[in-house]
């Protein structure tokens, strides 16, 4: 199952369907924009085996110059992106595709702050077992209490990112 309507929050089991889609999205990506791009990497639920997560797959495209993202803008658009601008998420390009929504890219320079922490996190859940474990059961909470409230459902997973992002 992958896509997402909108205005809804739902999980669902992880699938190594989602690592496949990752790997085919990064090539699609990588062909048009590549000149501009030093990595692209899965980030968020999806990209941790075993997590529960939003049908979503997420992507962080790592950029050379900030500015450059500007000139992703349409070729992205040629492979069904969407281009939602730099003030939606801080210190990102933000695109999403497909309605429901079945990919979003987050387009960072280099370096950013954002990026690595979003490294960061995804990798010590990958590692880490009960801290997965535990951030899926909040998930799991938080999807059913906030179904039609995706920045409500953010929101209120704030403190263990952070509280994760404070221990490594």
């Amino acid at each position: 199952m992958l896509g997402l309507p909108k205005g809804e929050v739902f999980l669902v089991p992880w699938t190594e369907k989602w690592n496949e889609e990752f790997f085919r999205e990064k090539e699609k990506i990588q062909k048009e924009i590549n000149k501009y791009v030093v990595d692209i990497h899965h980030i968020g639920s999806t990209a941790v085996k075993d997590l529960s997560a939003k049908p979503i797959i997420d992507i962080a495209v790592e950029i050379k110059v900030f500015g450059d993202g500007e000139y992703c803008a349409t070729p992205l658009e040629k492979i069904g992106y969407s281009y939602k601008g730099t003030n939606i998420l801080p210190e990102r390009y933000y695109f999403s595709k497909g309605e429901p929504r079945t990919h979003q890219i987050h387009m960072y320079q280099s370096g950013s702050m954002y990026l690595t922490d979003q490294l960061k996190f995804r990798d010590y859940l990958r590692t880490n077992d009960a801290a997965r474990i535990e951030y899926e059961q909040l998930k799991m909470r938080l999807s059913t209490i906030n179904k039609n409230d995706k920045h409500k459902y953010a929101d209120e997973k704030t403190d263990f990112v952070k509280s994760i992002l404070e221990k490594i």
